[in-house]
């Protein structure tokens, strides 16, 4: 056994490579399609890989299964570990933002849904679920979580993120950091940092405040490190302060390890390197960018690049040899301490009894349940499967697998299973015998509609990488989209939309008054083109493997719904960018249209029965609160509330937010059930950066508001913050 450090270790072998066995650890490879001549066209040398399991099951007529995963990346790293003198294994890294994608995996809901879960334990399961399906085909790296806390959400990217709040990015960060790594894959939060910019335009550049920087979007990557132990980290396409966050010193170096400690290494996104060069114009050719980078802290350029390069950048004297030994350092003890280094093979029959097994897909189902969000509903939900005889279902979206196409599946693939259904199939097998379900195209709705007891439309929004938005509403007839060819690898997204959703919502309710909305989508739409004349709308994001059951029983009340959106939700495309948590105005919020009000606030969601808050008290611990209350079930349903603590400040050294998420917890309580709650509200609630930037309690007076959405305040208390106390 060998009692060393993994940083010990890793300066042992360190001291024992050659300078050329040195940058091919820090290169990379990423081979596709997977041909018969793989073998030759890979280069083993070089000690970071896109695993080929993501590649497998392109021109395949059916999925390929873990076993084969396993083999192919078994293979990979036999061959890699034979190429260098000492033996040592490369990374295989994968996306796995709701699922490990490198094949059919459990598929998870996408991280905006996990989000209005506002459940860190079950996210951190999740996180369990994806490091262990990880793992044991051989990946042992994934991109992710995105922890970009989103503030306009025209950014195409919303559908991967856990919305717009600094608590819930920085708790879901963790959670899942700590799900991956406890299974020895490598959680590399991304992307590192403000990674949009105007009108939620995807990459570019940002003039982002520090304080703005510091205050909101450089947190969750901080608790990352710091409490989620993530040993990676993605620096972003885009440049802030002049410089491309990949060759960005105070960003990589300065505040990442200089001020948070961190001790991992730094990917880059994918040719986020070249970009420095092409993109950015800060250079004449790719290796001189490369060598900024890495003298800037950013450790391996993914997704491939060439030792060659590096060689050519020492050659010329841009990098020295302690450069490379700096960056490949913290490489390898990465190794060693995830274990790699002592088992590098993964197990082919392990990964075909595990992946996808009951219990994971029971996960799935629970969360896709605990992920929805109920807007509207005017005594119409839930159904009574007792007395429909016939329910009528439009849209394009009942009839997919509510998976999402964003990061779904492996590459040039649909995610797949015998066992997941659409919800089409879902509700006619749990209808048969009780109902006619009726499914036809939007050209027929008047009539199919008007024949039904119910209706039911289920919408299509395509989003992702390379698909911002300027309009937020349903895509329309001829409406067509498609990611750009930086997304490929993650696989093309494209849409064609061969009706006015809009007008197709509008046509069923006219037709039947007992009329529903299921929203699939991946960010907020604009409803008012047709929301009154909707009896209900439920949120249901894109749920997941399990989500077609889960939709199909909170439609009809086997399950309350209880999910809280952790995004804004606004009346029109001019408000935005809108959030809750904003800074007072000098003047006011409104437009001559509006007031500035959203169309439902951040923290909302309803339930099909009721919940009594009562016996509040609110406890000073000197640097710290606890927050005790009753909550009583007094429906008729069982179910669960999401208890929400904000904090409201004034007469602070600075100005600060009107209203701020400080803690939550989740309850579930049977009908006539009642808990007592104690949630603790760290002294960290009261931290903010003064006027010469120093982050400390200062004084303030605030009040602590208690509440089921950040506009349902049930109760309030007021304390003080005066020389580092609450008083």
């Amino acid at each position: 056994m060998n009692n060393k450090t993994p940083a010990e270790r890793a300066k042992d072998l360190l001291d024992k490579l050659s300078l050329e066995e040195k940058m091919c650890q820090l290169s990379s490879q990423m081979l596709y399609p997977i041909r018969e001549d793989y073998e030759e066209r890979r280069l083993y040398k070089m000690g970071n890989f896109r695993n080929p399991g993501h590649f497998l099951h392109e021109h395949r007529g059916a999925a390929v299964e873990p076993n084969e995963v396993t083999d192919a990346i078994n293979r990979d790293i036999r061959l890699s570990m034979q190429s260098n003198s000492q033996g040592i294994p490369p990374i295989e890294h994968a996306e796995a933002l709701h699922g490990a994608q490198w094949g059919m995996a459990t598929c998870f809901p996408q991280p905006i849904g996990m989000a209005s879960t506002f459940d860190d334990e079950l996210v951190e399961a999740i996180g369990d679920v994806i490091g262990k399906e990880c793992a044991v085909v051989g990946v042992r790296q994934a991109l992710m979580p995105v922890v970009n806390v989103v503030r306009d959400c025209r950014w195409g990217r919303t559908i991967e993120s856990f919305g717009e709040d600094v608590l819930i990015n920085s708790n879901m960060g963790v959670a899942i950091c700590r799900g991956l790594q406890k299974n020895g894959v490598i959680a590399t939060p991304k992307h590192y940092a403000d990674n949009y910019s105007y009108g939620g335009r995807d990459s570019n550049v940002s003039d982002t405040s520090e304080r703005t920087m510091r205050e909101v979007y450089l947190k969750p990557f901080e608790k990352c490190i710091k409490e989620g132990g993530a040993m990676s980290i993605m620096a972003a396409y885009n440049s802030w302060d002049g410089t491309p966050c990949t060759c960005n010193d105070y960003l990589l170096n300065d505040i990442l390890r200089g001020e948070w400690g961190f001790d991992g290494f730094v990917v880059s996104d994918y040719n986020s390197v070249e970009g420095v060069w092409e993109a950015h114009r800060l250079y004449d050719c790719e290796w001189k960018a490369q060598a900024e980078s890495l003298k800037a802290g950013m450790d391996v350029d993914l997704p491939q690049n060439s030792c060659d390069e590096l060689m050519t950048a020492y050659n010329e004297g841009w990098i020295t040899e302690a450069d490379i030994d700096r960056a490949l350092l913290r490489v390898l003890k990465a190794k060693f301490a995830i274990g790699l280094m002592d088992k590098p093979f993964a197990d082919r029959d392990e990964a075909q009894r595990l992946v996808r097994c009951s219990e994971h897909k029971k996960l799935a189902l629970e969360a896709a349940r605990r992920a929805m969000v109920l807007l509207k509903n005017d005594g119409m939900l839930p159904l009574n499967k007792q007395k429909i005889k016939k329910l009528a279902v439009f849209g394009m979206g009942a009839n997919e697998i509510p998976l999402g196409k964003n990061y779904s599946g492996p590459f040039e693939f649909d995610w797949t299973a015998e066992d997941a259904k659409t919800p089409l199939q879902y509700l006619r097998e749990y209808l048969e015998g009780y109902a006619e379900v009726i499914y036809a195209d939007d050209e027929h709705i008047e009539q199919v509609a008007a024949q039904c007891d119910a209706a039911l439309y289920f919408t299509t929004v395509v989003e992702g990488e390379g698909l911002d938005r300027s309009d937020i509403r349903l895509p329309g007839v001829t409406h067509k989209a498609q990611a750009d060819e930086s997304a490929v690898i993650v696989g093309k997204i494209e849409m064609d939309i061969k009706t006015d959703q809009e007008e197709s919502i509008r046509a069923m309710t006219r037709s039947n008054p007992n009329s529903a909305v299921v929203l699939l989508n991946g960010s907020p739409v604009d409803m008012s083109a047709w929301e009154n004349g909707c009896r209900a709308v439920l949120e249901v994001w894109y749920p997941g493997e399990q989500g077609a059951q889960a939709i199909c029983e909170i439609l009809f009340g086997e399950i309350s719904p209880s999910g809280k959106l952790p995004i804004t939700f606004p009346a029109s495309v001019g408000q935005l960018p809108l959030f809750y948590c904003f800074k007072p105005s000098g003047r006011g919020y409104g437009y001559v249209e509006n007031d500035g009000s959203p169309r439902y606030p951040f923290g909302y969601g309803l339930s099909y029965t009721s919940f009594a808050l009562d016996n509040f008290e609110c406890i000073n611990n000197g640097d710290s609160l606890n927050i005790k209350l009753t909550v009583e079930n007094t429906g008729e349903y069982d179910g669960a509330e999401v208890i929400q603590i904000y904090l409201s400040a004034e007469n602070c050294e600075v100005v600060l937010p009107v209203q701020e998420l400080k803690a939550y917890k989740r309850v579930e309580l049977s009908k006539g059930e009642k808990a007592q709650l104690d949630i603790h509200v760290p002294n960290e609630a009261f931290l903010y950066y003064n006027k010469k930037m120093s982050y400390g309690m200062h004084r303030g007076d605030y009040t602590v508001q208690i509440g089921t959405s950040c506009k349902d305040i049930h109760k309030t208390f007021a304390v003080k913050v005066r020389d580092g106390k609450i008083i």
